[in-house]
């Protein structure tokens, strides 16, 4: 990472926290199909990314394009409502440039939500799973380029890239909501395309549970960056070969609204806890 993205950062650091006097510690990217939850924030300050000095802007369907500062309860949090990915023609530094922003505004803990294909035949449409691993095979890394240490160190290590602690609050708060507890290992890919039912086939045999395109460069940025993550994902569809049928992008979108309200739910449960977590604000 460069000096010159250090100060892009800043930049846009110091716009986002002239739009609002809360000071969030707790930063969420919603997905697709997943952006409701930041409708319903008070307190909230909508801000498109256009507006925000180096921002990508999200073209993805389904993803609103706007940082949305507000409170979940009694939580200040910063809300991504939708994201950019690599299909869009980004580099990953592009990609992970709103984690640093975010990083830079004083986010200690980020939550990543994404939709994605089930290749574990358990999930079923609908099922939200935590993340407690990732498979990178997007074929770029957001690190890559001189190393910035006021971001991070050269070589970070990502042994624990999805907080341990943040997945037992996320499985324990599922429970009580009667949301079946479940945990799996994330493959990103770069899209746009859906995998093969050949290229599914490899990714169960490599270990991974579901397969996306987004959330691994923004994990890896955040922890480079000591920023603590939480991820989940909404099994919108069953990866290809799975079931005897074709994929699109409808039925993605549709299962994201579906699924929304126990969603939403889950989220506002973990929130507090992971409030908790961080401690009282310097």
């Amino acid at each position: 990472m460069t000096s010159d993205l250090f100060s892009r950062g800043e930049s846009a650091a110091t716009f986002i926290l002239s739009q609002s006097a809360l000071r969030p510690q707790i930063g969420l990217v919603l997905g697709s199909g997943l952006g409701s939850f930041a409708d319903d924030l008070a307190d909230a300050v909508r801000t498109p990314y256009s507006h925000i000095p180096g921002f990508p802007r999200s073209t993805a369907i389904g993803h609103a394009g706007q940082l949305v500062i507000g409170k979940s309860g009694e939580i200040p949090v910063a809300v991504m409502q939708g994201r950019s990915h690599l299909y869009e023609g980004y580099s990953a530094a592009e990609v992970a440039f709103p984690t640093r922003v975010l990083g830079r505004v004083g986010i200690r803990a980020l939550v990543l939500t994404n939709a994605a294909g089930g290749i574990d035949v358990q999930y079923g449409q609908g099922a939200l799973v935590v993340l407690r691993d990732h498979i990178n095979l997007q074929g770029q890394n957001p690190l890559s380029g001189a190393n910035d240490e006021r971001f991070g160190p050269r070589f970070p290590d990502m042994t624990y890239t999805y907080d341990r602690r943040y997945r037992e609050i996320a499985i324990e708060e599922a429970k009580k909501l009667s949301i079946p507890p479940r945990e799996g290992v994330y493959a990103a890919l770069p899209g746009p395309s859906y995998e093969t039912p050949a290229e599914i086939r490899y990714l169960r045999a490599i270990g991974a549970d579901l397969v996306g395109m987004s959330t691994v460069p923004e994990a890896i940025a955040a922890r480079h960056m000591g920023i603590n993550v939480l991820a989940i994902s909404c099994v919108t569809n069953m990866a290809a070969g799975i079931l005897d049928r074709t994929l699109n992008h409808d039925e993605v979108l549709e299962v994201g609204r579906r699924v929304m309200g126990q969603f939403i739910k889950l989220l506002k449960a973990i929130l507090p806890r992971i409030a908790k977590e961080l401690g009282p604000t310097n």
